[in-house]
C-alpha cells in the first residue's frame, strides 16, 4: 500500500517542482517592461546595414548583436544628427503601412527625447557630428485581452509563467526589431552598429495595453540605452566593452 501511495503522489510532486521553477524564473523577470530575444546574424536579410559579418552577440545589457569600431575616439563627438527613422520590414510584412509609419514616428521622438537630453541635436554635418540612422525591421502586436488575462488572472499568470520557463516569452506579447547605425557626420566612418529585439515582460504594471504598447516599450528602451551608452563613451566615464 505504501508503496502504491508513493506511485500516485509522485506526479503531483513533480507538477508542483516545475510550478516552483516557473515561478522562480518569473521572479527574476517578473518586473521588467520588456526583454531581449536573440537575434542569428544568419536571419538577417533587411540589408539595412548592408554588412552584418562584423557584429556579434551582445552582453546581458547590450543588444542582440552589436559592433563598436575600436579606433574611435568618442569623446571628441558632442551633437548628434538623427535621421528619420525609415520601415525595412519587407514586402512579407503583417504591418500595415499606417502602423509602419506611427511606429517609426514613435522610435524616432523616442530616440529624440532622449538624445536631447545629453547631446545637442543639429540637422547638418560638422565637426564632433554623430549620424544616427536606425530602422525598425519588424513589429508584433499584444493580444491586449488575453495579455491582460495572462498576466492578472491567478491560474492563467500561473500557465504564462510555465510558458515563460519552457519558451524564454510570455505569451499573447508584442514587442519590435530595429537596426541601427552609427557615423561619422562627416567622413562617413562607421561607429557603432546595433541590432536588437524586444518583446513584452512580465510586469505587472503593463499587462492593460493597446496593442502596440509591448512594441513602443521596445523603442523606449532602445533610445535610453543609446543614449547611456554615447553619453558615458563621450564623457570618457566609461569604453566600450
Amino acid at each position: 500500500m505504501k508503496a502504491k501511495m508513493s506511485r500516485t503522489k509522485q506526479p503531483t510532486r513533480g507538477i508542483w517542482a516545475g510550478v516552483t521553477l516557473a515561478a522562480l524564473a518569473l521572479a527574476g523577470a517578473g518586473c521588467s517592461t520588456t526583454q531581449k530575444v536573440a537575434v542569428e546574424k544568419a536571419s538577417l536579410s533587411t540589408g539595412f546595414l548592408g554588412d552584418y559579418s562584423k557584429l556579434t552577440p551582445g552582453g546581458k545589457d547590450q543588444a542582440s548583436l552589436r559592433y563598436i569600431n575600436p579606433a574611435v575616439q568618442w569623446p571628441q563627438y558632442n551633437k548628434v544628427m538623427l535621421e528619420p527613422v525609415t520601415f525595412w520590414g519587407g514586402d512579407t510584412t503583417k504591418v500595415s503601412a499606417a502602423d509602419q509609419q506611427a511606429l517609426c514616428d514613435y522610435l524616432y521622438q523616442a530616440l529624440q527625447e532622449q538624445l536631447g537630453q545629453k547631446f545637442q541635436l543639429v540637422d547638418q554635418a560638422g565637426p564632433g557630428v554623430m549620424k544616427l540612422q536606425a530602422a525598425l525591421t519588424d513589429a508584433e502586436g499584444a493580444t491586449p485581452g488575453l495579455r491582460t488575462i495572462s498576466m492578472v488572472v491567478p491560474q492563467a499568470r500561473t500557465l504564462n509563467t510555465l510558458k515563460y520557463a519552457v519558451t524564454g516569452t510570455y505569451a499573447f506579447v508584442g514587442g519590435a526589431q530595429g537596426e541601427a547605425k552609427l557615423t561619422d557626420a562627416v567622413s562617413g566612418q562607421v561607429l557603432g552598429e546595433w541590432v536588437d529585439r524586444r518583446v513584452g515582460g512580465g510586469s505587472i504594471k503593463n499587462a492593460a495595453q493597446w496593442q502596440w504598447g509591448d512594441a513602443e516599450n521596445a523603442m523606449k528602451e532602445w533610445a535610453a540605452q543609446l543614449t547611456e551608452r554615447l553619453s558615458s563613451w563621450t564623457s570618457g566615464a566609461a569604453t566600450p566593452s
